[in-house]
This record gives structure tokens, sequence and C-alpha cells, in this order.
């Protein structure tokens, strides 16, 4: 049976702010290495055998991001679906079942089997991973649902737990129970029993199974997920959902609709070096770390420092007699916490969201299908950006009604539509496109095109754009 993998990427990421937003969450981010943890995780699988392409899902204002680093990696045909809002794990992987027993034709006997993985999880021992998936391939042919427990090696609160029953071979055992995120002294009991291991939120299954044993144990879920694939639409390299049917659908885990309830699911064994880096503590654990048992990234002089986690993005940090901190600095915001308040990042989040902080969704930089823009200033009334089109690339063809915009080459070649007139601008050239005029901005070059883009008005917001031609489906 061939093995497609499944990444979800839906997740916001906001318990690694100010580096991870809304809009730009955690698994699209470089945060172990040079490579993003979407791109990690599928190169993870480099070597495994039959391995299909992989399925992607994601949330719509990620899918340009995703498809953009998949090909980064040279991954050119993979299946980004689109869910409309989040659902949860049971309803994207059960989206997923859909579509692939859908796509592929099977002989009689053959099966789909469908390896879910998450886009942010780090696995240090990828040859451990690789013998865990082939241990659960032999029990998902035999129709098992197989998910994938860590052997814990601490008595960490952040992390469900899986009571495990009968071993069925030396990595393969019985689910007794799966167990909620445990108090200190409760993940201190379990690691002291020894029969407990940490929920991964990996599984192997075969997709039709899957289906089937989700009918048998929930209600709902199957029929909208199986609408919301029927009624999807395609939207360039994408599949969009039908929304009415997906927003129906209960907002459930895998865990809680399915696991908890079949008796034909199993757990492999994984000791591979593993976490979810769900916080920035979680990060520092992992880092790679000096004599003071500091994480250091970027600009940074510390004195005296010790047991801390400290990243610059943007200038110098210096730090003098300090401990257990976390300092993260970022071109619009700097976080500076304890190391023991790190759950608490997302929780701030929420309060930064309530008081309507456009921190919380984007970072100064903001990328784009096209390519990118920079704020570099902004007051009453004005906002200067630096904006960067990839070559072959163009902005909408819009207008706005409340500003005026005037554009600056820096280098490369413009090709501009203002109002009635068509203009191509090379460096330190220059036109002014007053509000309401219809106008698009194109690099008809093979290098980028930068320019400096100055606007004026009594309304600067994003949203005031008005859409009248798009290359990248946008309304």
């Amino acid at each position: 049976m061939k093995i497609t993998p499944v990444i979800l990427s839906g997740g916001s990421g906001t318990s690694l702010w100010p580096l991870a937003r809304k809009l730009y969450p955690k698994q699209f981010l470089p945060l172990v290495e040079d490579r993003t943890m979407l791109q990690v995780t599928l190169q993870r699988l480099d070597g495994l055998e039959n391995l299909a392409d992989p399925i992607i899902i994601c949330n719509l204002e990620h899918r340009f991001l995703a498809a953009e680093q998949l090909q980064k990696i040279g991954i050119m045909n993979p299946t980004i679906i689109l869910e409309p809002v989040g659902r949860n794990t049971a309803p994207a992987i059960a989206v997923a079942a859909h579509y692939i027993e859908a796509k592929e034709e099977k002989s009689e006997g053959e099966g789909n089997l469908l390896l879910i993985l998450s886009a942010d999880h780090v696995i240090h021992d990828v040859s451990a991973f690789h013998q865990a998936i082939k241990t659960a391939y032999e029990e998902a042919v035999n129709g098992k649902l197989v998910t994938f427990g860590l052997v814990p090696t601490n008595p960490f609160t952040g992390y469900g737990y899986i009571k495990t029953g009968d071993s069925l071979n030396d990595s393969v055992l019985t689910i007794e129970k799966f167990k909620e995120k445990p108090s200190q002294s409760k993940a201190k009991q379990y690691l002291k029993e020894g029969n407990y291991l940490w929920n991964s939120g990996m599984f192997l299954f075969q997709s039709d199974q899957l289906l089937k044993e989700l009918t048998a144990h929930t209600e709902g879920i199957v029929e909208t997920t199986l609408q919301s694939v029927q009624n999807a639409t395609k939207d360039l390299d994408f599949i969009r959902l039908e929304s009415e049917s997906f927003v129906a659908t209960s907002n459930e885990s895998i865990d809680y609709a399915l696991m908890e309830k079949t008796d034909q699911a199993v757990v492999v064994l994984l000791d591979s070096g593993w976490s979810d880096v769900g916080n920035w503590s979680a990060l520092h654990e992992i880092g790679i770390k000096d004599q003071n048992n500091n994480v250091i990234a970027g600009d940074v002089i510390s004195s005296e420092t010790t047991n801390s986690h400290i990243k610059a993005d943007h200038h110098m940090i210096a730090t003098i007699g300090v401990d257990n901190l976390i300092i993260v600095d970022t071109p619009d915001a700097t976080l500076i916490a304890s190391k023991d308040n790190a759950q608490k990042v997302k929780q701030f989040v929420e309060q930064l969201q309530q008081k309507g902080r456009c921190e919380v969704q984007l970072h100064q930089k903001v990328y784009r299908p096209w390519g990118w823009y920079d704020s570099i200033d902004k007051g009453e009334q004005y906002q200067v950006k630096r904006v960067c089109v990839n070559p072959g690339a163009a902005l909408s063809l819009q207008k706005h009604n409340y500003r005026a915009e005037h554009w600056i080459v820096l280098t490369g070649t413009a090709s501009i539509i203002n109002g009635d007139k068509v203009e191509l601008l090379s460096e330190n050239q220059s036109t002014y496109i007053p509000i309401g005029t219809l106008h698009r901005l194109e690099n008809p070059g093979k290098l980028p095109l930068e320019i400096i883009e100055v606007q004026s008005g009594s309304y600067l917001g994003e949203d005031d754009i008005e859409r009248f031609d798009d290359y990248y489906g946008r309304s």
C-alpha cells in the first residue's frame, strides 16, 4: 500500500509570539534550523518507501505561504486543501480520507494509508522515526488505527498522555486510556508508573478504515466533511472546501472523536527526541546552549546572563545579570518574560487581540503571493512602505477610495497601469496615483522589483482595496 503524508498545518502558533503571528505562524518559520518547520516535516520523510505526493491542510490565509515553501524544496505536486474555518483534527483528517478515497482507483483488497503529521514537530532521530513508521505500517495494513507514543523523559504537563495496556510485540502496545494534560503531581505519577507515553498526535491508518470507524463512533463528521469535499472548488493550485458543510462539522480532536472509543487502536513506541515546540520554554529546551545554559541568536551581547533564551532579529540586545528570561525582539514588538511563564504568552496574545493590536496578526514585513512589503514609517494620514515584487508577478488591478500613492522605483523595472495609461519605469523614476484611480504594479523583468510606496489619505488600512482582477484568485 502507498502511504500518503497528510500534513496538518492549520495552527496559529501564538504561543511563540512575537516571532509567530496569526498570519505567519510557527510552522512557516525556521525555528530550529534554516528550513521552515513545514519544510523539515516533509523532508524528514525522505528515504521512506511507498510514499505518495503529500496532502497539506491549511487555512485560507496561509495558502500562498504553504505553496511557496513546498516549491522551494522541490515538492511540485502537492494537494493543498483549504479549510474555511478551523475545526480541529478529526474533521481535517476525515477530509483527507474522503479526498484520497475519491481520487485513488483501488484494486479489490487494496487500500490507502494516511500518515497524519503535524507541520510543527521537531524529531531529532529520523532513523528511529522511520523505523516506527515501518512498524506501524504492518499494523495499519491489517486494519489497525495506529498512533505514535513518545517515551517521556520528564513529567511534562504540556502534553496529553496515553496509558498503555498489553504488549503486542517489542514496540506495539494496546491502549488502555487517553489522558488529558495532567497536573505536575499526576505527570510525576505517570512517569513513576512507567506505562504512560506522551501523545504525539501522529497517526497511520487506512483511509477507508478510518471513515468506517468514524461513522461507527461519531455523529455528523463523516457526512458533513464528505459534503464539503464533494462540493469543493478548484482555485488555482488549491482545493477550497465547501464552507457551509464544513462550518457545520463538530469541532473535535481525532483522539476524542475516535481514538478514545474504538477497539482498533494501538500505539507504536517512538523514542526519537521529539518536541511539538509548544512555547518559548520548549524551544529553549531543544536549542543549542552556551556554557551558561543560554540559547542565543542574532546580535546579542550578554554578561552574567544564565538559563535564558534571547533572540535578536532587528537590533542589538544587551543583558547584564539576568536569569531564566525569554527575550525575543522583532522590528515591531519585543517580548520579555520569565521562562516559567512561557505558557502564558498565548493568553497575553488573546488580550492584545481584544485590544485590536495589529501585532497579533502581521509582522512589520508582510508576505504576499507576489512578494512582500515592509512598513518603514507611519504617522497621521501617511505611511511609507518598501515593496518587493517577484519576477513575473503582479499586484491586483485595484483602486483605493481613501488614499493616494506615490511609487519610486529603487531597483528593477516596473510596468504600471495608472488610470488610462501604461507606464514603464526604471530605477529612480516615479509615478503618482490619485485617490480612486484604477492601477496595477507588475514586474516584467527577471530580477526582483523594489519600490518605495508613499501613501497619503484619511484612511490607510489594508482593507481599502477594491480588486477588479487578480492573478492569485483573491476577491
